[in-house]
């Protein structure tokens, strides 16, 4: 026969087991809001949807030579240089060679070095440096004297000699 004072005290130690053990009437749920169905959780935002918009923090002003192509004289140039530049139809390449045929017969003119990837010739002429370019344009190829800090040359020996393109090539 048992003796009952022995029972009652292995039950409690029973229970002391089972309650340590990880049965579940014991202790809490430990998964939270991930045991919960999809539709009931709360909705996670991943961090860089949630940050606030500086897309237009560092955004640079538009210049007026932005709206221009890159090799297109401006407009205040353009006025400037209306003696020194013209515009004649064509292709650049092709302009750029009836150019250098063109000053070639100029008599005078002395060609330093043409760059046609550059569409330049550096020439001198009536005792002045200047380049010639011929760059490409909307309208079609822009023939200009330029003098050395790039801007429009128009001391007399460039304006002469853009005269004299222009009546030779038809500009």
């Amino acid at each position: 026969m048992r003796h009952p004072v022995r029972s009652a005290r292995v039950l409690p130690l029973i229970a002391l087991v089972v309650a340590a053990s990880g049965c579940s009437w014991f202790h809490k749920d430990a998964r939270g809001d991930y045991a919960l169905p999809a539709e009931s959780r709360p909705l996670e935002v991943p961090p860089d949807l949630n940050l606030p918009d500086t897309s237009g923090a560092m955004k640079v002003p538009t210049l007026a030579s932005a709206t221009q192509p890159a090799n297109a004289p401006s407009a205040a140039a353009q006025q400037a240089a209306t003696k020194s530049g013209f515009v004649i139809k064509g292709d650049r390449d092709a302009v750029f060679s009836a150019v250098g045929d063109a000053l070639a017969d100029v008599p005078g003119l002395t060609i330093a070095s043409r760059a046609q990837l550059l569409g330049s010739y550096d020439v001198s002429y009536e005792g002045t440096n200047f380049l010639v370019r011929v760059v490409p344009t909307d309208g079609g190829t822009y023939v200009s004297a330029v003098d050395p800090r790039g801007l429009p040359a128009v001391a007399d020996a460039p304006v002469k000699l853009i005269a004299t393109l222009k009546a030779k090539l038809g500009g």
